[in-house]
């Protein structure tokens, strides 16, 4: 496993979606929703004016009839177009969620089998696995404690352990072994545990 191969099954590349730099998909959705809105409260207002006109038997006679119709053809037109426009919207941004939910499951996929090496690699036992995992995580002491039904002084031990086979001096530096694989394209250099400097 190597940083590279994390980065590229975690990030879309540049040529595949090169039209995204000119106009980001965040932009495109606003300025489409921006749009819809301005259509169908447009056709809404419409609407609901013709109606309150014919309530109030209210009417302006510059205005012929014919012209009426064809703005009651425009604003029902405009209010489809909307609703096409909005149904596109819809779906982009379900496709979206969908490859980010997929996305994500192939990021922790591959985050697993990258703890799962350096965990072979440093000689964890199961156990001090597991408490590496739960620190990782960010959990207490006293929580990995009850989590696994052991003292805290079992888990102090265990944690130490950890940092001694690791070659780190604490939670935060074992945390940042991870952080710095995930952020750096080059071919991973395996820590050989004690041989590396707090």
């Amino acid at each position: 496993m190597t940083r590279m191969t994390m980065t590229i099954q975690t990030t879309e590349t540049s040529e595949q979606f090169g039209w995204r730099r000119k106009l980001p998909r965040s932009v495109g959705d606003s300025v489409a929703i921006a749009v819809i809105v301005a259509i169908q409260g447009g056709c809404a207002l419409f609407f609901v004016a013709n109606i309150l006109l014919s309530v109030f038997g209210l009417s302006f006679r510059p205005i012929p009839w014919a012209w009426i119709e064809y703005l009651e053809i425009g604003a029902a037109v405009g209010l489809t177009i909307g609703t096409v426009l909005g149904t596109l919207v819809l779906y982009r941004t379900l496709k979206g969620w969908t490859h980010a939910q997929a996305q994500l499951r192939r990021t922790r996929s591959v985050f697993k089998d990258h703890l799962a090496e350096r965990f072979a690699l440093w000689g964890l036992t199961p156990a001090e696995a597991d408490v590496a995992i739960f620190a990782i995580k960010g959990l207490k002491t006293h929580e990995i404690a009850q989590l696994r039904q052991t003292s805290e002084g079992t888990v102090k031990a265990q944690s130490n352990a950890i940092y001694r086979k690791a070659g780190v001096s604490g939670r935060t530096q074992l945390l940042s072994l991870f952080i710095e694989d995930l952020m750096e394209d080059g071919p991973v250099d395996l820590p050989r545990g004690p041989s590396r400097t707090a």
